[in-house]
């Protein structure tokens, strides 16, 4: 990193369950050194019992300026922050904490917005579009809405838990952009299909979906970083898909949280 680490550095962490995949302590902090910021992000890897106590922790250290959420607490975080933006609060999810003048957290959520615009840097305008989304959770639901109001003409939402996926469903379906429906493994008959599950990231893992009905006139993109090109990834390639990956839309995303972060 370009700046040492000293006294006046201001500390960020990024919290989630596992955390050893992450790729922000080092993204992050070069973009912050590049803005011209003393500013480190250091992992923390906490289990969800522990979240509440943990955030009420780190909270009195008055050096401690921001918190990166990942899976599995974006939901938890959102309700540990004293205020949100309206995509946060609509979505109960947040990804991003920074602090309000009176030490208690604001939170934001670009997971979607990063999604959205790291498929367009990698040849898909989703308007128009009939989407399949696997995953309801953190990542899934800012996707979900990205999508929506970037104008798919139809969004098929898929994941094991029914009351998640309802719950999120019912929320985008009030919002009367497009038909929003529960889909299945199946992504024969859309034109992007989109895995926002961790299925993928361990060795051994099954695919997320029915990746043999892929095929080449789709859009395959996956949130998943480590390994950088996931089973999904690689046998949507075979199939002569366009695809990104989660490094693609980890590095959009990373600088929307970074302007957030330094209140730009």
């Amino acid at each position: 990193m370009s700046d040492p680490l000293n006294g006046a550095t201001r500390v960020h962490f990024i919290v989630g369950d596992p955390i050893a995949q992450v790729k922000s302590p080092a993204g992050v902090t070069q973009a912050f050194h590049d803005h011209g910021n003393n500013a480190y992000v250091m992992p923390a890897h906490v289990a969800p019992a522990d979240l509440p106590a943990w955030v009420a922790g780190v909270s009195l250290a008055k050096n401690v300026d921001g918190i990166i959420v990942t899976v599995p607490h974006k939901f938890a975080c959102h309700d540990l922050c004293g205020s949100t933006s309206e995509r946060a609060a609509f979505l109960h999810t947040v990804n991003t904490m920074r602090r309000n003048p009176d030490g208690s957290w604001h939170g934001d959520m670009f997971d979607g917005l990063g999604f959205v615009s790291a498929m367009r840097d990698n040849g898909c305008e989703p308007q128009g579009k009939k989407a399949l989304l696997v995953g309801a959770g953190g990542a899934g639901s800012a996707i979900a809405h990205a999508l929506v109001t970037a104008g798919v003409r139809e969004l098929a939402i898929y994941d094991e838990d029914s009351t998640r996926r309802e719950t999120l469903i019912q929320r985008l379906a009030g919002l009367q952009r497009c038909p929003v429906t529960s889909g299945s493994a199946d992504p024969s008959g859309f034109d992007v299909v989109i895995n926002a599950t961790p299925v993928g990231m361990k060795d051994g893992d099954p695919y997320p979906l029915q990746a043999d009905k892929l095929s080449a006139d789709m859009f395959v993109g996956c949130v998943i970083t480590q390994p950088a090109i996931t089973p999904l990834i690689a046998a949507a390639r075979a199939k002569g898909c366009k695809t990104m990956t989660g490094a693609h839309m980890f590095g959009r995303v990373r600088d929307l949280m970074v302007d957030f972060l330094l209140g730009r």
